[in-house]
């Protein structure tokens, strides 16, 4: 659909919290049910992903009507206000930086420049630090490979060069994805050391001043438009104390065969780098002669957004909850890209995870009270890094040691009916064992994630909780349709991954199948109701990173 009369949407927002100016109606209401239904999830996904919105980014007027719309389904569904404040909402500050269009940044062979950074469709670039202007001068370039620092793997790819002031070149993922070694790193398993957030954050220990990650889409999990889409315009963050002086002067992402083209003019190989950068004996090296000058220029505001929060306080232990948890944001609006649509809708990415735990927080109220509690968070700005999600593992509503677990739910595609749920970071809990419990009886079975070389287990917001020892489940329909098979489902997942995701062809469309999307919702909220019905306290497997984490928060509660 085309966005246009912004004017319009604005004055719309300001008169009604709920949806859209001229189609709105009664019709556009759930309707209370103790039953997950169909209609219920189709018209909140369609009004969450409504226009009205504005693509729900943090700290907009688009964002602030989102989060109060699902404030007002909360209190429609019978949930009790969970904000310190007494109301729905958890304030989460931020700041929010948009480079200005007169910055630049380029690189130069010799005195050469070989490459202009101000080309969307090749590079894109940003700054955490909160400074207004930001200059690199003749920044010496150097090759880090991955970029790794990982002792547990015996790896460092720092070791032997001093990037201080350096301007670091770095692949994405990380070596086992490479070589689908097995007994390298997880072999295709991402591991968080191939996470782009990883290597910034390691650069800028390193002393690095600008750090800049070379794209391609296998090893990235997505193509180089939802690199440019995501990074280009408004970009947010958590208020840091130190006003982001401790990260590089510069982050950025630069394509593939631009990424080539310039190290080849400075007499490299890039393919021969990547495979070199793989052994255990890779030396990161400075590449004389080729620099990074820029000037950068951004506006700097701090904004407020909000996670919104209700619950159902439990009869007999009413101190210890479940956690459902979905985000709520997208990425706005961005009007420097091409074609009409400057909207990302966010419909699938997550209008059906927030649609989701309002329709299960629903038919909990519409239950028998059960003897545990349960909170229903919908999270901010987990577009812009999990900020939400780790804003609320470090200032929780709920103490953490009293949080008997977490579901989280994020991106259900319309598939509809499965015979499998996929478990992201499948492995990790006894929550797998909850699920499996629940589904085999249906006959249904569980499959890990069928690409973990795209490290999903790093990307939702129930790692800031996981990190923390609270054991989560992330869980999505499977991909074996129940009437067509496996492969029409990888082929919808497929194309969803290519043409809609992070894109404004993220739209919600009336023929959907919502069938899966209800059964997925049923089966997490009958896997929550009977926890919170227990007395259980769900662990992670031996040999998990969280476990020890998690046994020494409940050992001062036994």
């Amino acid at each position: 659909m085309i966005k246009t009369h912004l004017i319009t949407l604005a004055h719309c927002l300001i008169i009604s919290f709920i949806i859209g100016c001229s189609n709105s109606s009664k019709n556009d209401v759930a309707v209370f049910s103790s039953e997950i239904t169909e209609k219920d999830l189709g018209l909140r996904i369609k009004n969450l992903s409504s226009d009205s919105f504005q693509g729900r980014a943090p700290g907009t007027p688009g964002g602030k009507a989102a989060s109060q719309y699902i404030a007002n389904e909360m209190k429609a569904v019978g949930l009790m206000p969970m904000g310190p404040d007494g109301s729905y909402f958890q304030s989460v500050e931020l700041t929010a930086q948009t480079i200005l269009p007169d910055s630049q940044m380029n690189i130069k062979f010799d005195k050469d420049i070989v490459f202009n950074g101000n080309d969307l469709k090749n590079s894109v670039y940003w700054t955490k630090r909160l400074n207004e202007n930001i200059n690199i001068n003749a920044s010496e370039i150097a090759f880090v490979g991955y970029g790794i620092n990982a002792p547990e793997y015996n790896w460092n790819d720092y070791s032997g060069i001093d990037v201080k002031g350096k301007t670091v070149l770095i692949l994405i993922n990380d070596p086992g994805f490479a070589t689908k070694d097995e007994t390298l790193f997880k072999g295709n398993s991402m591991t968080y050391y191939g996470r782009w957030t990883y290597k910034y954050e390691e650069a800028a220990k390193q002393g690095a001043a600008a750090a800049i990650i070379i794209h391609e889409t296998a090893p990235a999990s997505y193509g180089w438009d939802v690199v440019s889409g995501s990074w280009s315009g408004e970009q947010y963050d958590l208020v840091r104390a130190d006003k982001g002086a401790s990260r590089s002067a510069l982050e950025g992402w630069i394509s593939y065969n631009k990424a080539e083209e310039i190290l080849r003019k400075a007499g490299h190989n890039l393919k021969d780098l990547k495979i070199n950068s793989v052994k255990k004996n890779f030396e990161a090296f400075s590449i004389p002669k080729l620099t990074l000058t820029a000037s950068l220029k951004q506006n700097v505001e701090t904004t407020v957004s909000r996670n919104v929060a209700g619950g159902i306080i439990g009869s007999e232990n009413p101190e210890d909850f479940v956690l459902y948890m979905a985000h709520w944001d997208h990425l706005g609006m961005n009007l420097e890209i091409d074609g009409p649509d400057k909207i990302y809708n966010g419909a699938v990415d997550n209008a059906t995870g927030t649609a989701a735990i309002i329709e299960i927080a629903e038919a909990f109220t519409g239950s028998t009270r059960p003897k545990r509690s349960a909170l229903f968070l919908a999270v901010t700005a987990e577009e812009s890094g999990l900020l939400g999600s780790a804003y609320y593992a470090e200032k929780p509503l709920v103490p953490l040691k009293n949080t008997i677990a977490g579901i989280n739910i994020d991106a259900i595609l319309p598939l509809g009916r499965t015979k499998d749920m996929k478990v992201i970071g499948y492995g990790a809990s006894e929550l797998e064992d909850l699920l499996k419990n629940i589904i085999e009886p249906k006959g249904m079975y569980i499959v890990p994630d069928d690409k973990p070389e795209a490290g999903y287990y790093y990307r939702s917001d129930h790692i800031s909780l996981a990190k923390k020892g609270v054991p989560m489940l992330y869980a999505d329909p499977g991909n074996e349709h129940e009437d067509f098979g496996l492969i029409f489902g990888e082929e919808f997942s497929n194309e969803y991954t290519k043409n809609r995701y992070h894109k404004p062809t993220d739209e919600y469309n009336e023929t959907w199948d919502l069938s899966g999307i209800k059964q997925t919702s049923e089966i997490l909220y009958e896997l929550g109701y009977n926890l919170t019905n227990s007395t259980e306290w769900p662990n992670w497997y031996d040999g998990t990173e969280f476990k020890a984490i998690r046994s020494e928060m409940r050992s001062t509660l036994e």
